[in-house]
């Protein structure tokens, strides 16, 4: 064989094509692959991170394949906002998008998760698992060592660039590092402010300010309207909507709530009503509806902002159907709180709030009822709320039922000097009343208290609370801010004391006790006694849902409507529902489950020999025994 004849053998890899393709990298030259096709050429699901483990295929979601691409390094928009609904993939477009980076278009990336501990959460179950299962991302990140600092759960190291993860809640990871690419992801539940510097959402893209070619992608569920993050940045883009086509008249349209329809009495299934034609579509027919569908933007002259809206109505046959959405629904309709949920995670719709929304004191006055010798017959537990002044207890007693519906058995104003045991005395007394029930049970105690620490006399209330926590006595401190659980999972320590106060949410607690005092027979309905007088229903009703900016947020508070009235009787309710919560959450009590039980209980009947016996008569004249209580 001859020198020329010689067949040519392939040469190997030298350090310049290495350097080659290290630039190639620098400069982000991406081969014009676009995310979703990277998603669909390199990206594994993996079975510990996902409920369809397997190859990622774009046509399982097609409405994700614009909003990836427009994350591509060769797209016009520099920034991407998603508002979106549940279950419809939107995380995995997000992680889509970071594979493509670390692998075809390095640089450095942060990712921002509403904390530091979801941002490790989200580092071991999402991200780790994607890196472990897609090879081709396994290779461009560095080994794990456990002295090099290049590979840690909240930063990952590779060829051209750095993954960074924190929380909005970690001033310290928003600033100083410049950012070419940012993932805010549920940026709706980010704090108001990081720590003492500002709005994190604004911090963090502040980072992207040197350079020209940034990405910045933004998606979260909505929350309230007009206070929320990712309803005002979507506002602020193109507004994309996704429009399917009717299998039968071939309409396109948007799918919509109010055209979902089923039977409400006897649900089997839910289907939707096209439009146009009128025809039922079944929930097996959205794999052919949603492969047809487009997006069209509906203000189009915004080409750097891409923003795309999507609920839950168009989740793939499979994942949630719209039966389980209207299920979901029937649940939370009679229950402002959950509907609020419902509406932000399955409709993408932010809620709509009690802006400036008054009621009237003198038509709940009209709603007054006779409750009778004993506690009425759908009450299943009594807790109290107090508050406390500087001559005085404001104490309400109130009875729950079936949904949280209510009874404000007894409204007491105790006089005297909070700094003497002898008013904490006269608290007791009421703590350890018994109440007669209209059913043929044991009479009822107060089963939970809780009791203001947040403004009089703070260590007497937490030294009270502390010395009776047995009994289910809590020290609580309202907390203004929104998305605060009503009933928090610990208690906080107080500074001085070291013993447990409470912070409860009290915002989102008024919120959804002044929304049910709107409709007199919705899930959780209040009862008022007659003996009322029109200064209580005053107080309860003085405090509205007031807006304004504060640094360019928009912030709500409740606020009194008219000043010189006084609000401590929504402030006693406020402290007996988190009394409920108390129990619901700290004790597993199941507040249906018993009343369900009560209402199986014969009714009382009247014995003369009980009612002639001595009462304790409270000031609003209810009569009830005063026994002692082991609560």
């Amino acid at each position: 064989m001859t020198k020329e004849s010689a067949p040519l053998t392939p040469k190997p890899a030298t350090w310049k094509t290495e350097i080659v393709d290290d630039i190639k990298r620098a400069l982000s030259i991406a081969d014009n692959l676009t995310v979703s096709e990277w998603a669909d050429k390199y990206r594994v699901l993996s079975q510990a991170a996902s409920a369809e483990s397997g190859k990622w295929k774009t046509s399982r979601t097609p409405y994700l394949k614009e909003i990836m691409d427009c994350l591509s390094v060769n797209s016009t928009p520099k920034k991407v906002v998603f508002m979106k609904g549940a279950q419809i993939g939107g995380t995995e477009a997000g992680l889509n998008w970071i594979g493509y980076i670390i692998h075809r278009a390095p640089g450095p990336t942060l990712i921002v998760n509403p904390s530091i501990d979801t941002s490790k959460r989200n580092s071991k179950m999402r991200i780790m698992p994607m890196i472990e299962a897609t090879k081709i991302l396994s290779k461009c990140i560095m080994p794990q060592k456990s002295r090099d600092s290049g590979n840690t759960i909240l930063q990952k190291e590779f060829k051209g660039g750095v993954l960074i993860m924190t929380g909005a809640n970690a001033p310290s990871g928003l600033r100083s590092v410049p950012i070419r690419y940012l993932f805010l992801d549920e940026i709706d539940e980010y704090p108001k402010e990081a720590g003492t510097e500002g709005d994190p959402v604004d911090l963090a893209i502040q980072r992207t300010a040197t350079f020209s070619n940034k990405k910045i992608f933004m998606i979260s569920t909505p929350t309230i309207k007009d206070a929320s993050r990712i309803e005002q940045a979507f506002l602020e883009g193109d507004q994309r909507y996704y429009h399917v086509p009717c299998p039968y008249c071939n309409h396109y349209q948007v799918l919509r709530w109010r055209n979902v329809v089923f039977d409400s009495k006897n649900l089997t299934e839910a289907c939707y009503k096209c439009e146009k034609c009128g025809v039922l579509w079944h929930n097996w027919e959205k794999e052919t509806i949603l492969a047809r569908g487009h997006w069209i933007a509906t203000k189009p002259l915004n080409t750097d902002v891409a923003s795309f809206h999507l609920s839950s109505l168009y989740s793939p046959h499979g994942w949630i159907s719209w039966t389980d959405i209207a299920k979901e629904f029937l649940a939370a309709k009679d229950e402002p709180s959950r509907l609020q949920v419902w509406t932000n995670t399955k409709l993408a719709e932010p809620w709509e709030d009690m802006a400036g929304e008054q009621i009237d004191p003198t038509n709940l006055m009209i709603r007054r009822e006779h409750f009778g010798e004993y506690l009425p017959a759908g009450v299943a537990v009594l807790t109290a709320g107090v508050d406390v002044q500087d001559n005085r207890l404001e104490v309400e007693v109130v009875g729950w039922g079936r949904g949280e519906e209510s009874w404000s058995i007894e409204y007491l104003v105790l006089f005297g000097d909070p700094s003497t045991p002898e008013l904490w005395g006269q608290l007791d007394e009421v703590l350890m009343r018994r109440y007669a029930h209209s059913k043929n049970i044991p009479d009822l105690g107060i089963l939970a208290c809780c009791v203001d620490s947040g403004g009089h006399y703070t260590d007497h209330v937490i030294n009270y609370c502390y010395a009776r926590s047995s009994s289910r006595v809590f020290a609580i401190k309202g907390d203004g801010g929104y998305g605060k659980p009503i009933w928090p999972a610990t208690a906080s320590k107080s500074w001085k004391t070291k013993k447990p106060v409470y912070v409860i949410g009290v915002n989102d607690a008024k919120d959804t006790l002044m929304r049910r005092l709107h409709i007199p027979d919705c899930t959780g309905c209040w009862h008022f006694p007659m003996e009322r007088g029109h200064e209580w229903f005053e107080q309860l009703t003085n405090e509205i849902v007031k807006k304004r900016f504060s640094h360019g947020r928009l912030i709500r508070e409740w606020r009194p409507r008219k000043d010189g009235v006084r609000t401590e009787a929504l402030d006693c309710r406020v402290y007996a529902y988190a009394a409920l919560r108390a129990l619901v959450r700290n004790y597993r009590f199941n507040l249906d489950y018993s009343a369900e039980q009560m209402a199986t209980a014969e009714p009382r009947k009247a014995d003369k020999q009980q009612t002639e016996q001595p009462n304790t008569t409270t000031p609003k004249g209810r009569s009830v025994r005063s026994k002692g209580i082991d609560l």
